[in-house]
């Protein structure tokens, strides 16, 4: 039986091993991943903070087709795709969550995902560092969709919270796709601060605890949108810090995970997670977004999504192609397969968002550093 080389989730992080490669049944895929993203939620998963049973993790990439089963679609061998890794409407296929990821020198997908047309070929691959950026960019763009389905008009100012990869990534999209708003980008901790200052992008960034953040949000008189990307753990205190302070009309995107329990606010007890819920995969058309009337300021709409459709994979595929000078510097670190085992750990483990001396923003694992287009 042949084998293959994988990250294999382990109780202080990822072990590099070596496991049986499946042969495809009727109706799966098996893929061979070329790039593989870290994501805020694979490091979640492996400090044990959230109950995703695979061992193998990622589901932000592109591959190569290997192998195809019996009545598996007209996949051409070696054909370039990217996988979107939530079925829309079934459970059972969460790619890197409760399927086996792209953490892993071969990945099968199973029936109900090829099915669903959820193996998606690329004619245009963008640079393969950049290929990890595919999925979280998507999610960015689903994230705007439904914003611009809520809102009437742009909002005058865009609140960004959050540091992470999405928080840049919706940064810099909005920020030129949009220069009339006025984008404010709230930071965690002054190394992340720091880092975004020596990029000098045009977004004004702050750290979470600056009075200026809270000045921001008392003084807003015309309609102010925020895209929540912190951890999940900061969701409800930070959607509760802004819905206090901002008395104009008010956009959340509730892009970060959230508990199904209301946030408790001044203006009384708002569940935002079964709003957030509520759009999945692209569906339903329109999108789902909540508004709540605010006794003495502008009403609050809120809204949030999980998964993207294939349209939005393949928006974000051209927004890379066109752009990638505006994405690149969010790939910090492009590792191999066999040192991600040393990164990952100093991820999970470590106290700050570090990695041979340098911040991590985006960590792209390479499963085939030779490839070429």
């Amino acid at each position: 039986m042949s084998r293959h080389a994988a990250l294999v989730r382990s109780r202080d992080g990822v072990r590099f091993e070596h496991l049986p490669t499946p042969i495809p049944r009727p109706g799966e895929l098996l893929l061979a991943p070329i790039v593989a993203g870290v994501c805020g939620t694979d490091l979640q998963i492996l400090q044990g903070l959230r109950s995703d049973p695979t061992d193998v993790l990622g589901h932000e990439g592109i591959a190569t087709v290997v192998a195809a089963g019996c009545g598996s679609g007209p996949y051409e061998p070696s054909a370039v795709v990217t996988v979107n890794p939530t079925h829309p409407t079934d459970a059972r296929f969460l790619l890197g969550h409760n399927v086996r990821g792209f953490w892993a020198q071969r990945v099968l997908i199973p029936a109900e995902a090829v099915a669903a047309r959820l193996v998606l070929e690329l004619p245009r691959v963008p640079e393969v560092e950049l290929a990890s950026l595919i999925e979280p960019l998507a999610s960015v763009l689903y994230g705007r969709e439904i914003a611009m389905a809520a809102a009437s008009d742009l909002p005058k100012v865009l609140l960004v919270w959050g540091d992470g990869t999405i928080g840049h990534l919706a940064a810099r999209y909005w920020r030129h796709r949009d220069p009339g708003v006025v984008v404010v980008h709230v930071h965690h901790t002054e190394a992340g601060l720091a880092w975004s200052r020596t990029q000098a992008g045009p977004e004004i960034s702050v750290r979470c605890g600056d009075p200026e953040v809270m000045d921001l949000l008392g003084t807003a008189k015309d309609s102010l949108a925020a895209v929540v990307a912190t951890p999940r753990t900061a969701t409800a205190s930070v959607i509760a810090s802004i819905i206090d302070h901002c008395d104009a009309a008010l956009y959340v995107d509730v892009h970060a995970g959230s508990d199904r329990d209301p946030i408790t606010t001044r203006h009384g007890a708002i569940a935002v997670g079964p709003v957030r819920a509520a759009n999945c995969g692209g569906q339903p058309a329109p999108p789902v977004f909540r508004t709540f009337p605010r006794s003495n300021a502008g009403p609050l709409t809120v809204f949030g999504h999980r998964g993207v459709a294939n349209r939005h994979l393949i928006e974000a595929v051209d927004e890379l192609l066109r752009y990638p000078e505006l994405y690149r510097p969010l790939v910090t670190h492009v590792v191999d397969i066999a040192e991600a085992e040393a990164m990952l750990a100093g991820l999970v483990n470590g106290t700050s968002r570090r990695f041979a001396s340098r911040r991590v923003v985006k960590a792209a694992i390479t499963i085939r550093p030779d490839w070429q287009p």
